[in-house]
This record gives C-alpha cells, structure tokens and sequence, in this order.
C-alpha cells in the first residue's frame, strides 16, 4: 500500500469530537485499567457525546461479551449500548464463518465472549479436541485459564484443524500494572506445534472491516494507547488516530514509532476529543516549533529548547524524531528531551 510518510502529529482548528462523526475507542487503557475508569474519561466521553459525536468501543480483549462490557461501562458513568461494542471475538468469529460450514463445531481456548461470539454466526463452541472440530480459536481466557486448555489446542491443531486467534497482543493493562496478554498464550501454542494462526484482531483488517460494518462510520477516529495495535490498525484502515498516554505507550516509544506506528495526534488522555490540535511547524534551520517548544535532530540525539505545554514539547519532539527516522523509525537519543518534560 503506498502512502506518504508521516513526518509530524497533525493540528485541527476544531475540536477532535466536531472534526470526526465517530470514536472508536480501545478500552483496556483508554477508558479503564483495571476495571476502574481512567482519570478524565467519564466526563470527556459525555461531552463528546453531547457535542454529537457517537462514540463505539473496539476492543482485542476476547474475554466478555458485548453486553457485559456495555454493563461495566454503563456502571462506571459511561451509558453504553451491547451495540456500540466491537471486540475481536466477533472478528474473528465472522472470519471463521467465511471459512467453514454452518453449524461447525469450533474448539474454543479462552472466555464467554468468544462463545457468545460464535453462536452468533451459527458456529458450535465445544470444549475438547476429540469432539470433532472444525476450527480452533484462541482468545484471552484471564488469569484462570487452566493450562491443559493448551493442550486440546496442540492435539486439535497437530491433526491438520485450522487455527485462529482473536488478537495477538503480547501484553495488556491491568490495576496493578502490566500483565500478560493473548499474544503470550498465543506464542505457546505456536512454540509446541510450529503452526501459524489466522488472526482476526486489530491491526488486522478483519477487526476494522468489523468495526465499520457494526458502526456505519464514515469519518471515524480511532483512539488508542498501543502503537502496534490501535494506531497500526488506523493506519491500514487508513483512518486518522489519536494516541493517548494513559496505557502502554511512553513518550520514548512514541518517538522511535516507524511509520505505521505514528498516530495523526497525540494526546495526554481522552480530554483531546473535546479539544482541536495545536499546528507542528518547521523552520528553515530543521527545527520543529509547537507552542513556546522547539524540537531538532542532532548529531546523536534529540534537542529540545523552550518552554509551555509539556504536550506541545512533546508534538514538536515527534515532529523532529519522525522526520530523522524517515521509514525506518527514530534510533536518536530522547532520554534528556523528554527529561525536560517529565516524561
């Protein structure tokens, strides 16, 4: 797919919520962690709303079903519909459906979500390896998956079934900091049978076909904390993104992001939907102005002078790294940059 290159986060004179008809948020680190809401969300996501913009949840996390994540939100404040929920289990469980007979049985290692998911599209969940699957699908399960589900996946798949995963994230946010994701039960499977799965979630086109089927989106925006997931996923919907620094990603990831990996805008958190973007500009000498900031690549590392927003700083910082990096991604020094910032 040939694109330019982006070389700087874009400005929007209106507020992100008026410029796009549609959010689709991640959750896990955008809305909450943890199960608890995410300082600024419940009050940004109503008055987005208010303002007119609908807002979905697009979420890789297989584990619940539509609806009791459309509960959980409606309990932290955020009123929330079963079908303004989006998840990978339904992703996947469409892309399964394309590829084998109604009525099939699906061996499914992970939650509730997936089954709910499958039954939907006339699929039949089955616990066992020895029952005769079709397919084999892997979502997260939790904490509590019991490791011999690993197992039936191994036999079913060692017979020649068809493997599917609903994400591959290798890690995922949690109250008490970083846990492991479906992608790290995903590698176990593979390491023990050498076996690729088909999978369906973001970044992958099965999981934004999804969304923009379920959503009738025209002018969407995707929001994220995951540069390899949310804004990766924009970027081969071809739809702008706005990454926000309440999950996994830190200002120094940011920075060394290869193309595919550079959101349109960056923000603190969800606060940036009700707001319109400051412009990033050059100056004849290679620096990058945003705010009282201004941002040059040097020899070894990245040089920052000014004063102001600690997010103006850091646009003009992602400006100056983005176009050193070109297509391959940043590999100068930001330690003492970002220090400047507190970041």
């Amino acid at each position: 797919m040939s694109r330019s290159v982006r070389t700087r986060p874009e400005g929007s004179g209106r507020s992100l919520g008026e410029a796009y008809d549609t959010a689709l948020l991640d959750l896990d680190g955008v809305v909450y962690a943890g199960g608890n809401a995410i300082d600024h969300a419940v009050e940004s996501l109503a008055a987005a709303r208010a303002g007119g913009m609908h807002l979905a949840y697009v979420t890789n996390n297989a584990l619940r079903t539509p609806d009791a994540v459309a509960e959980h939100l409606t309990e932290l404040g955020i009123p929330t519909g079963a079908d303004d929920v989006i998840t990978s289990a339904q992703a996947v469980a469409r892309l399964i459906a394309e590829q084998v007979p109604s009525g099939s049985r699906v061996l499914v290692i992970g939650g509730e979500g997936l089954r709910v998911a499958l039954r939907e599209r006339g699929l039949e969940p089955v616990e066992s390896a020895e029952d005769d699957p079709a397919a084999v699908v892997q979502g997260f399960g939790g904490p509590e998956l019991p490791w011999g589900r690993f197992a039936e996946a191994c036999y079913a798949i060692a017979r020649g079934v068809p493997w599917y995963a609903s994400n591959t994230d290798l890690t995922i946010p949690g109250a008490r900091g970083i846990a492991p994701g479906n992608g790290a039960a995903v590698e176990v499977v593979r390491i023990a049978t050498g076996a690729e799965p088909q999978v369906a979630g973001k970044p992958l086109p099965p999981m934004h076909r999804e969304t923009i089927l379920r959503t009738g989106a025209r002018r969407p925006l995707v929001v994220g904390d995951r540069l390899d997931t949310d804004i990766e996923g924009a970027f081969n919907g071809e739809v702008d993104s706005l990454l926000v620094l309440t999950g996994v990603t830190d200002g120094a990831q940011v920075l060394a992001a290869p193309p595919r990996h550079r959101p349109t805008y960056v923000d603190a958190d969800l606060r940036g939907l009700l707001s319109g973007q400051p412009e990033v500009t050059g100056d004849a000498d290679g620096g990058f102005r945003c705010g009282g900031w201004t941002a040059r690549a040097g020899a070894e590392r990245l040089e920052l002078e000014g004063e102001g927003a600690v997010l103006d700083g850091l646009r003009a910082l992602c400006a100056a790294a983005w176009t050193a990096g070109g297509e391959e991604g940043c590999a100068l020094d930001s330690g003492k940059a970002l220090a400047r910032l507190g970041l």
